[in-house]
């Protein structure tokens, strides 16, 4: 929660043009995206309220325990979505191919960059609504992959995220049936920023040998 920082701004990404997600689809889903910045801002302001005479008494209680919840679902909501436009970018040809960094880093976690994605894709095919997620374990440098219900339950308590997929239905549903998440979850792989998941890696080194 921010109690004196400025609002959280709505990012701009630039991402017309990729294969298999249409633009139609994108800019859906970058409003969805916006809105959950504006419920941010706005429990943040809710709250700060609470706090304003320095104490919370206990009739309160109640209200302020259900938005600081009701927090955690927008707030992750907004990182989440910031994380995967953040990891798409349009080709002109071909498909992209996984940087060495996170093919070293696949193989020494699953035995091979195919196994990793065996993993990944099958965490993304799982029913329900919610993300996969490849995180770094900033401890020892290792990737494994989560499913995130919702936005908030099943993220991993320091890990790094380093590659996010939106696997809610609103990110397909306007390019492809229910039923084919699939298609599009391949889609994703050919629109993949694999130098801003080196970087995200990167970043993350570097954190730990300055540690």
């Amino acid at each position: 929660m921010m109690l004196s920082a400025d609002p959280y701004k709505a990012k701009e990404y630039n991402l017309s043009g990729l294969n298999g997600i249409s633009d139609e689809s994108l800019e859906k889903h970058f409003s969805l995206y916006e809105g959950y910045v504006k419920a941010t801002n706005k429990l943040n302001d809710q709250l700060a309220t609470f706090l304003q005479d320095g104490t919370i008494d206990q009739e309160e209680m109640p209200a302020y325990s259900e938005l600081t919840r009701r927090l955690g679902f927008e707030y992750n909501g907004m990182i989440l979505h910031e994380y995967y436009f953040g990891n798409l970018t349009r080709y002109e040809t071909g498909d992209p191919a996984p940087s060495s960094v996170f093919l070293e880093a696949a193989t020494a976690s699953f035995g091979s960059y195919q196994l990793w994605k065996t993993h990944f894709t099958g965490v993304a095919k799982m029913r329900g609504v919610g993300w996969a997620v490849c995180y770094q374990n900033p401890a020892n440098g290792m990737l494994s992959n989560h499913w995130i219900t919702l936005h908030e339950t099943g993220n991993v308590s320091g890990f790094i995220p380093v590659l996010v997929l939106d696997v809610w239905e609103h990110a397909y549903i306007w390019d492809y049936a229910l039923a084919d998440r699939p298609k599009y979850i391949d889609a994703f792989f050919s629109n993949i920023d694999w130098d801003t998941v080196e970087q995200r890696m990167k970043s993350n080194v570097s954190s730990l040998v300055e540690a």
